[in-house]
């Protein structure tokens, strides 16, 4: 494998609950970012899968966001950029969003709120992801 591929699959975050599979992919965005200012931004691309047998819609969103200080944030709201996906059986919804942070590291942990078809909610595990510049040790806080 090669550096590159090593690289990308080593950034890649995958959890699945109840047939929902969420994989983020985060990257650091150097052009909106000031390390001398401390100012810190990433992205982060999010493909929701709907692996089940019931169609679902994402409802609402919860962050955690720990900066490398250990100062926590939490975000909630509806939907996802504006946005709330109906996933029938097999198919997929992907986003990008950003996060700024005043610390060079950071850690974002989530969930979504899913409504079936039937009007049953049950939350959705948005995996841990380490919010780190190239080249630094990745560490999950």
């Amino acid at each position: 494998m090669d550096k590159q591929a090593e690289r990308s699959e080593a950034s890649v975050y995958r959890a699945v609950t109840r047939s929902i599979q969420v994989t983020v992919e985060p990257s650091f965005v150097e052009d909106e970012s000031s390390p001398g200012e401390g100012r810190y931004f990433w992205a982060y691309t999010v493909e929701i899968v709907n692996l089940g047998l019931e169609a679902v819609k994402l409802r609402s969103r919860f962050w955690r966001i720990t900066d490398g200080r250990g100062r926590v944030e939490e975000v909630r709201g509806i939907g996802v950029v504006g946005k709330e996906p109906l996933l029938k059986p097999g198919e997929s919804f992907e986003y990008t969003s950003g996060c700024p942070l005043s610390t060079p590291s950071g850690i974002m942990v989530g969930t979504y709120q899913m409504q079936t078809e039937k009007g049953e909610m049950f939350s959705v595990e948005i995996p841990a992801f380490s919010l780190d510049m190239p080249d630094a040790t990745r560490v999950l806080h």
